[in-house]
């Protein structure tokens, strides 16, 4: 068994102490550094309202890294397809396509990727989501060469043929991504309950496509590695203090150290580490046999890997420690 090709997904966090413009340019330099140490992509995701992460305008975003950078592929994970129209967004990741070919690629999801009143403001309609299989084939029409839509035409977007991944963390998303032939991405760095059972499901209905032959599944993972064990014991109890305490601040008041903590032994709290499950922490080698056998397992074709990482120094240095496990070229 080998380790499988990665790439990472940047939650683009903006951590206490850091402004949103120092969030956003530690972005920029992870992507110039994972370019060096030879990862395949980063994506970057679409949530709204939350205070700790500055992707919403994920197009926008994906632009000024790719500005920044030089060959490495950049893309959502995802663009939660609800909360747009198709049209909109072929334009926008068509403009992308066109400014750097080759390089840009699109995942989508069903989910709003925020609260309800927050969709509101977004000024979409609530059952947007029931239609998400066939939004998806419009927008693969507006990047292709014949629109669904008579006497409408994405500019810039058409002909750009932009790779497309369907995202979730159900069995719904796999079986759109079976039906209409694309990539499917499980969300197993925070929603690992239907991994196993999405991913057979998808295998098994797959039906090939345009853009793809066979099925091929990506998968998320949290890692934290580290020079040493202890190192990276204590990033895993740090990374778990902080998604309590991102996770279960409510009404304005932030838990402190103490109070999350505490919280760990409570539901609430143990639902959280749940989320982190699929978790790669300690030496390089060790991450890499997890991630590894997780892969064979499950049956990964691609990981895609993100550091719950607190510090700004052992995020990069995570990254730069699995790189150094992986036979993907620089």
């Amino acid at each position: 068994m080998s380790l499988p090709p990665l790439s990472i997904l940047d939650l683009a966090l903006v951590p206490p102490g850091e402004s949103v413009a120092e969030g956003l340019a530690a972005s920029v330099e992870l992507a110039r550094r994972a370019e060096r140490w030879g990862y395949r992509r980063i994506w970057y995701a679409e949530h709204h309202n939350m205070r700790a992460i500055a992707s919403s305008a994920t197009s926008v975003l994906i632009g000024h890294v790719a500005a920044n950078t030089e060959r490495i592929t950049l893309g959502a994970g995802g663009i939660m397809l609800p909360n747009h129209s198709p049209l909109q967004v072929a334009e926008q990741f068509g403009t992308l396509a066109e400014l750097y070919p080759g390089r840009i690629e699109l995942g989508l999801g069903r989910a709003p990727g925020t609260d309800q009143a927050t969709f509101r403001a977004l000024r979409r309609d609530p059952r947007a989501s029931e239609t998400f299989p066939q939004d998806v084939q419009e927008l693969q029409a507006f990047l292709g060469e014949q629109s669904l839509v008579p006497g409408v035409e994405a500019f810039p977007g058409k002909g750009t043929a932009v790779p497309l991944y369907v995202l979730g963390s159900s069995l719904y998303g796999a079986q759109v991504a079976a039906i209409l032939g694309l990539p499917y991405a499980f969300a197993s760095h925070f929603a690992p309950e239907a991994l196993e059972q999405a991913v057979e499901m998808y295998r098994t209905e797959f039906r090939p496509s345009a853009q793809l032959a066979a099925p091929l599944v990506m998968a998320g993972a949290n890692v934290l590695v580290a020079d040493s064990a202890a190192d990276a014991d204590e990033l895993l109890r740090l990374a778990r203090i902080d998604r309590v305490k991102r996770l279960l601040s409510r009404g304005g008041h932030e838990l402190t150290d103490a109070e999350a903590v505490a919280a760990l032994d409570l539901p609430a709290g143990r639902q959280v580490l749940n989320m982190m499950r699929y978790t790669a922490a300690g030496t390089p080698d060790v991450v890499e046999q997890y991630l590894t056998e997780f892969a064979a397992r499950v049956g990964i074709d691609e990981l895609i890997v993100t550091s719950p990482a607190v510090d700004r120094a052992a995020w990069y240095r995570s990254f730069e420690l699995l790189a150094g496990r992986t036979a993907v070229p620089a």
